[in-house]
């Protein structure tokens, strides 16, 4: 599953064989999930001035398969182990470029477009390399941290659209 959801989150952003889907769209497509709330994420909440959207997708989406159904209920268990485990993946695994530098609190500078800046023209080739393989690498460790937490998952194929 782990690198099947890689490989289909990397092929819905690439947008060679089926159209392009943003960073928040293709994640929860890898995962079964419905995309519209997740439109919200593109390009770090739409302006740039959000977080990466990458990153908080596979946040949700985590939320989406381990948390409690009950408003009321605390954090379960399982979610707060997936987030930590995940939290520390992202941070160790995900290539952010120089845009990615750490702040003076030591947290990692996520915001997209601090991310997207170094990599020169948001519409150019190289940007779309860098979110392409962000959104990728988020993909499998979304995937890993779900088959550690025992979440059962199917990662279905790429529908080719006409």
């Amino acid at each position: 599953m782990i690198p099947a959801a890689r490989q289909k989150a990397f092929t819905l952003y690439e947008g060679k064989q089926v159209p392009h889907r943003s960073c928040g769209i293709c994640l929860a497509e890898t995962f079964n999930l419905p995309t519209a709330p997740y439109q919200a994420l593109r390009r770090g909440g739409i302006t740039g001035e959000g977080e990466c959207g990458a990153i908080k997708a596979g946040e949700l989406i985590l939320g989406q398969y381990l948390g409690d159904p009950d408003p009321t209920a605390p954090v379960t268990p399982k979610l707060r182990e997936a987030i930590v485990y995940y939290r520390e993946q992202w941070q160790k695994r995900l290539a952010l470029g120089p845009g990615g530098q750490r702040r003076g609190d030591g947290t990692l500078d996520i915001i997209c477009n601090h991310l997207t800046a170094p990599q020169g023209e948001f519409m150019g080739e190289k940007r779309h390399q860098f979110c392409t393989n962000l959104a990728a690498t988020v993909a499998e460790i979304v995937a890993e941290t779900l088959v550690k937490v025992e979440v059962k998952l199917e990662v279905t194929a790429v529908r080719r659209e006409a």
